[in-house]
């Protein structure tokens, strides 16, 4: 098991792990975003309140999942730390003084040149999100209350509501470059099929971006008024 181990902790094995791990998540995200999306059927919160309930009727499963998904998380974090470590290393200059024959333009930085940073601002809008609708730490609702109005509550809040539009439109721009990247950790990047997984990188950024902030801006800026 030594060969494993030694593959496992190579920098190809760490890409692959890292691609592995970012598909995982991403996968999550369209699920998650699916449910989420059930609170703008207009039926008053019912889909939302039937779908919320029918997740923790799973006292097995559930919990199994969650722990399974804290796992992925840490493991995906923890590979974007050390790849980022070994990268550094193996290039002392930085990419701060990345050299270039063109002049930088006032657009910003590609987002694989960011992708530690935007990573950081999605953890921060993790703990929040854990916060607020898994640990209740903040803005505690009445007995009894549904998850619907428990949502629309809680994305009213401006905290939460800024929090969420940042830290979703963040994220949008994170999976932009780590959607693709994960397929060219994998080995499958080909010139015919490349420019197709870009388009399907800048969609799916769309898609989780917009996605999941139209759900503050709806609760929180929107309806409200």
């Amino acid at each position: 098991m030594n060969w494993l181990r030694k593959v496992l902790v190579s920098s190809i094995g760490k890409k692959v792990q890292m691609g592995i791990s970012g598909l995982l998540l991403c996968g999550f995200l369209v699920a998650h975003l699916g449910g989420n999306l059930l609170l703008f059927v207009p039926d008053g919160g019912k889909a939302y309140n039937e779908y919320a309930h029918a997740l923790h009727t799973q006292k097995l499963l559930l919990p199994v999942a969650e722990i399974g998904l804290v796992v992925l998380f840490a493991w995906h974090l923890l590979l974007a730390l050390t790849t980022n470590k070994d990268n550094a290393d193996a290039r002392p200059v930085g990419y701060a003084l990345q050299c270039s024959k063109q002049e930088p333009g006032p657009i910003a930085k590609p987002a694989s040149s960011v992708m530690m940073a935007t990573g950081a601002v999605v953890f921060l809008f993790l703990i929040l999100h854990l916060a607020d609708f898994r640990f209740e730490l903040r803005n505690h609702g009445s007995e009894g209350e549904e998850p619907f109005a428990k949502a629309a509550r809680l994305l009213k809040d401006p905290i939460t509501c800024v929090g969420y539009i940042i830290g979703t439109l963040v994220l949008g721009y994170h999976v932009l470059h780590g959607f693709q990247s994960a397929f060219q950790s994998l080995g499958l990047n080909h010139p015919k099929y490349t420019p197709l997984i870009k388009q399907a990188s800048f969609a799916f950024a769309i898609l989780v971006g917009a996605g999941f902030a139209s759900l503050p801006l709806w609760f929180g800026m929107i309806s409200r008024h």
